[in-house]
């Protein structure tokens, strides 16, 4: 069954409603590395935690979006890491419409956002792009 959403996308841009997310910018998680997808997921805390370990210096933002076109299971965690879609994360090539913000969400443990954040440092691992 095709999910449905509603959707969220991490990070800590400032942005608008209307706005578009696109594809070819910079990696979250690994230097040099320009993005062929823009990710999101239907679960706020997933998209909450995207943001809390998001490189940049502007506070950690969730936002509510819709996808312009076609989507798939995100593969550096569906099946790679957990086995069917259990954190109902996605990619596109195509645009996200940001539709709104959400000012809260259910927050991940401090420890395992700091731990989370020296892995990625460190290199955590291949990213399929």
């Amino acid at each position: 069954m095709r999910d449905t959403g509603p959707f969220f996308h991490g990070t800590r841009a400032d942005l608008r409603v209307g706005d578009m997310l696109t594809a070819g910018f910079n990696s979250n998680y690994r230097d040099g590395l320009v993005m062929n997808h823009i990710y999101f997921t239907a679960l706020s805390k997933g998209a909450g935690l995207a943001a809390e370990i998001a490189r940049g210096s502007g506070k950690p933002r969730v936002y509510i979006v819709e996808p312009t076109g076609e989507f798939e299971n995100d593969p550096n965690v569906t099946d790679k890491k957990f086995p069917g879609n259990p954190t109902r994360s996605y990619r596109s090539g195509l645009p996200l419409k940001i539709l709104g913000e959400i000012e809260a969400w259910e927050k991940f443990d401090a420890d395992f956002v700091l731990e989370l954040r020296r892995k990625i440092r460190n290199g955590m691992g291949e990213i399929i792009n």
